[in-house]
């Protein structure tokens, strides 16, 4: 019997439904996958079963008793917990507290046993793998922590249905791996997982039935088994994608970048560099890969370089033809440098602001050439990237924080072309992106390198890496250890590199 049944599910923001008349169920003891393309519908739908939005229409039925969620700690009291994309916990406060925040250990109601919740909080992190400090603020950790820390929290609830979306966007191999372990055992004592993913890989290795959601509406629900790669990815998009990667066809030009012994110190005051020694050339029309496992230094390295570590980093840099030094971002962006950053919540775009301010922020003096910004200016270049990128949007006037995953990443290429870039630096720029979505920024990729542009790019899904890169640059512990020309790029070749068992190539 359905532990949860969902029938007719509407739900309207503004003029337009972003839910219409959605049948779905879940059954206890499964892995239930929720699939679609950004701005589908998914994170809708998990929100009101999670009480963060109540429905317009249409009836919840859990344990076949007819219900509504008035908040999301009435949903965790009746065995609902979710793990969104945007994170529940409160950086100020330690491990401990943000674990058993909202269902404190109080025998008696009287006093909190704080020994007790350090001894659980201690199990529970034990089951994720993760051994911490317990009394250190949250928010000195690592994003892939504060998700594991995260998971734990869903667990101090004893849930019977566990909402999980895109629980892997921030952790590597290792961690995903005994993340699933974790769902397994959860599915193997009865509990249902919803589970959120745009890696097609992770869709199949942990799905017992797809359900497809498409503009709002349930395309079908699936089991795994029966529904090849092919067959969803068209159910989502509404069409065939002949080829996930397109075909490179841009031919590197004269070299625009030098890079020489180039270094970044460890912020953290820990090792004394993350970086060092890095040297390598960039050339017109190229996308040049850079893969490293965590800690590997690949993202400091693109900081340092665009100058968002100030003194913190240095060496001889060359950009076409002169000398430059990465003193600040606006600096950078004035001699033609942007980055795309990994994690476009926190340093990608600025929430309560429109989409065409985020547009126009990195290219602010281009419209405000006396002080007053040109609001028509403005608006007129943000509709044009609406239409160039395909971003859904009602309005360019409307909060970028209420756009789809997808969408909002659309919202950041656009703001650094903007800028009109000689060299792109990306930092995992198809993130929590669906499989449309991707295919669309490759493409743009591939006519930004033909028109000239340059990119370096950073990716932890190793078939994008290796179809999009003309080379492939591999870092070990801050070094650049092994270069590989497209032909030479393998799989296999590239993860030995990357764990320092390959020399340079």
């Amino acid at each position: 019997m359905e532990i949860l049944q969902m029938a007719g599910i509407t739900k309207s923001f503004g003029a337009g439904p972003v839910l219409d008349d959605v049948d779905w169920d879940v059954l206890p003891g499964e892995v239930h996958v929720l699939a679609g393309e950004n701005g589908a519908g998914k994170t809708t739908l998990i929100k009101i079963l999670a009480g963060v939005h109540a429905h317009d229409s249409g009836e919840i039925r859990l344990e076949g008793r007819k219900t509504a969620f008035r908040s999301p700690v009435d949903a965790a009291r009746r065995g609902i917990s979710a793990i969104h994309q945007d994170t529940s916990l409160v950086p100020s406060m330690n491990v401990v507290d943000n674990i058993f925040l909202g269902r404190e250990i109080a025998p008696g109601g009287l006093r909190m046993d704080f020994r007790a919740e350090r001894r659980e909080a201690r199990r529970l992190l034990g089951q994720l793998g993760l051994d911490v400090d317990l009394a250190r603020p949250l928010g000195d950790f690592p994003v892939a922590v504060r998700q594991l820390v995260e998971i734990a929290k869903a667990l101090v609830f004893d849930a019977r249905i566990i909402i999980m979306d895109e629980p892997t966007s921030a952790l590597n191999d290792t961690e995903t791996s005994r993340l699933f372990d974790i769902v397994r055992a959860l599915r193997d004592k009865g509990r249902a997982v919803v589970f959120i993913s745009h890696r097609l890989e992770e869709i199949y290795r942990l799905g017992d039935r797809i359900t497809v959601l498409r503009d709002g509406r349930r395309v079908g629900t699936f089991s795994a088994g029966d529904l090849p790669p092919e067959r969803l990815v068209a159910a989502m998009v509404g069409r065939d994608i002949e080829q996930q990667f397109p075909p490179r066809r841009a031919k590197p030009g004269r070299t625009i970048l030098k890079v020489r012994d180039f270094t970044v110190a460890d912020a953290a005051g820990g090792k004394a560099w993350v970086v060092e020694g890095a040297s390598f050339d960039l050339h017109e029309g190229e996308i040049l890969g850079f893969v490293g496992l965590q800690g590997s230094g690949k993202s400091e390295f693109f900081h340092g370089l665009f100058g968002a570590l100030g003194g913190g980093a240095g060496g001889r840099v060359e950009l076409d033809g002169r000398e430059f030094i990465p003193r600040s971002p606006a600096a950078s962006i004035r001699r033609g440098l942007a980055l795309v950053t990994n994690d476009r919540k926190r340093s990608g775009l600025v929430f309560g602001l429109s989409v065409a301010r985020n547009i126009s922020l990195p290219s602010l003096p281009a419209f405000s050439p006396r002080g007053w910004i040109r609001t028509s200016s403005e608006a007129a270049v943000a509709e044009e990237a609406v239409r160039d990128y395909d971003i859904r949007v009602r309005s360019v006037d409307q909060d970028v924080g209420t756009l789809s995953g997808g969408n909002q990443q659309k919202v950041v290429l656009a703001k650094w072309l903007e800028t009109r870039p000689k060299v792109l630096l990306l930092d995992e720029p198809t993130i929590g992106v669906d499989v449309g979505a991707k295919s669309e920024i490759y493409r743009m990729m591939n006519a930004w390198t033909e028109s000239g542009m340059a990119i370096l790019l950073i990716t932890s899904e190793l078939p994008e890496l290796l179809a999009m890169s003309d080379r492939v640059l591999v870092m070990h512990r801050g070094r650049i250890v092994s270069t590989f020309g497209r032909a030479e790029a393998t799989q296999e070749r590239v993860v030995k590199a990357a764990m320092g068992q390959e020399a340079d190539s």
